[in-house]
């Protein structure tokens, strides 16, 4: 870490004044997602973020990898769109302070841009974050064919599953989310019965709202998203709910392949599925398809899930 960034960690020991309150008050939730992903550049390759005041206990995967990942491609020219990202989450992050997001240039191909991001907090790395930049190139295409499930107006939306689980939920199941969230099947969380079903969830999602038209912003914002409902093609396998079942749920590390252009802020399914868990890790696989069917983005994450008997 540089003594640049050294001293902006030393300096947060509080939430950014005014940029923290814009995320957390007074603002369309979807304005705070872009609020969020809207960082503070404290030096050419050093950057600053917040955390919702609303945040759990310790900072949401999704948000750190989102942040990273803006901070990542702001040194960037912007003909070079992401294709990918491999990321370790180290530490848990602090939603009480601000994050320091330093970027180290790796290389500056003529086709290829490739960086590294390091999210740092009480002076110690939390996340790291490494991602590949392409320039627009003509190739050959294939890419598999969307699963065939019900069209997202006709599923029950993210409060009517919330409502069905009851008081299982915390209050924090219940504040309102970025993501318009309609699950093709019964989410784990919300059912619990401890009967196994199929390791698959397939989530119908949006930003709540209009994002900006920078592609950044909306590959920052699938990212975020990525990390919502992963990890629930794990749980469905057994029946349990990380919420009911007090388990111990985290990200160890996450991957991402970006394939074609999409709007975060308009429909995309995404088809998850858990090939193994063992070792309390859970390993998950997604597939993001726009709303024509078009195989966009996909996920690979391996969690920490430990859960009571």
């Amino acid at each position: 870490m540089t003594e640049a960034a050294r001293a902006a960690a030393r300096g947060v020991g509080q939430r950014a004044p005014e940029t923290a309150d814009g995320v957390a008050h007074g603002q369309p939730v979807v304005d705070r997602l872009v609020a969020l992903l809207d960082l503070e550049r404290i030096e050419e390759n050093i950057f600053r973020g917040v955390s919702p005041a609303e945040s759990p206990v310790r900072v949401f995967g999704g948000q750190v990898a989102g942040q990273a990942l803006v901070a990542a491609g702001r040194t960037v020219p912007s003909d070079r769109g992401v294709h990918s990202l491999h990321a370790y989450f180290i530490r848990p992050g602090d939603p009480a302070v601000p994050i320091v997001y330093e970027v180290d240039r790796i290389r500056d191909g003529r086709s290829f841009t490739t960086r590294r991001v390091v999210a740092v907090q009480h002076g110690k790395a939390i996340f790291a974050l490494s991602a590949s930049f392409q320039l627009e190139a003509q190739g050959i295409e294939h890419s598999d064919p969307m699963p065939e499930v019900a069209a997202p107006d006709e599923l029950t939306d993210y409060a009517g599953w919330v409502e069905v689980a009851g008081e299982h939920l915390p209050p924090l199941a219940r504040f309102p989310r970025p993501f318009d969230l309609r699950y093709v099947n019964e989410p784990p969380w919300a059912v619990a019965d401890g009967v196994p079903r199929p390791a698959r969830n397939q989530v119908w999602m949006r930003a709540d709202g209009r994002l900006p038209d920078d592609p950044l912003v909306h590959v920052c914002a699938l990212a975020y998203a990525s990390d919502i409902t992963l990890l629930d093609s794990v749980f469905a396998r057994h029946g349990i709910s990380p919420w009911r079942h007090q388990a111990m749920v985290a990200s160890l590390d996450h991957a991402m392949w970006f394939h074609r252009p999409f709007r975060a802020d308009e429909w995309v399914l995404y088809d998850c599925a858990s090939p193994s868990a063992s070792g309390t890790r859970g390993l998950a696989t997604g597939r993001f398809f726009s709303r024509n069917g078009t195989l966009v983005a996909s996920v690979v994450q391996e969690g920490l899930i430990r859960a009571r008997e």
